[in-house]
């Protein structure tokens, strides 16, 4: 029995702990998630808190099926995208602002970021799913509700495309000496 079916149970029971353990899970991982889609931190921490909300208000009508990864995953990108839309973002900076705490981790967010927003949207999300989380190419199939195939050939089609971005900066940087 994995951590998370013990969790469930625990749940299903009504142990009050219970909800807490599965934040404690996943929020990191969602928190990653959220703040490739929202630009600011605080926006990101409120997604990852209504992904949440959301998961504990219709948990009675989850079938804990051994998904529920991408239940979660699921639920966060239609918050985000909600955010998204009731809001206009001014344009990422090119310069992240300096915090000592996390420089170069924010530093590193915001250079994939950059580097994602090259891809045409539909490949987008497959490619902060896969580098960024670190999903497998199954669970991003089960998140996305696409094929396996249209998956795998859609990330193919997303590292050839960021190839050859780069291949014609190189072209057009030329060092001086």
């Amino acid at each position: 029995m994995t951590r998370e079916d013990e969790i469930f149970k625990k749940l299903k029971t009504g142990d009050p702990t219970a909800a807490e353990e599965l934040v404690m899970l996943y929020y990191d991982d969602i928190l990653r998630y959220c703040l490739y889609h929202v630009p600011e931190q605080s926006l990101a921490q409120d997604a990852v808190q209504e992904t949440f909300l959301k998961v504990f208000r219709y948990f009675e009508n989850y079938r804990h099926r051994g998904h529920f990864r991408a239940f979660l995953y699921r639920i966060a990108a239609n918050v985000c995208a909600d955010l998204r839309r009731k809001r206009t973002w001014e344009p990422i900076p090119e310069q992240v602002p300096f915090e000592e705490k996390g420089l170069k981790e924010g530093e590193d967010r915001e250079d994939f970021r950059r580097l994602v927003e090259l891809l045409p949207e539909e490949l987008q999300e497959i490619v902060i799913l896969r580098f960024s989380q670190e999903l497998k190419l199954g669970e991003i199939a089960k998140i996305t509700d696409l094929p396996m195939r249209t998956v795998q050939s859609r990330l193919r089609k997303s590292l050839k495309l960021l190839k050859r971005e780069f291949e014609g900066r190189e072209k057009e940087w030329k060092p001086t000496r």
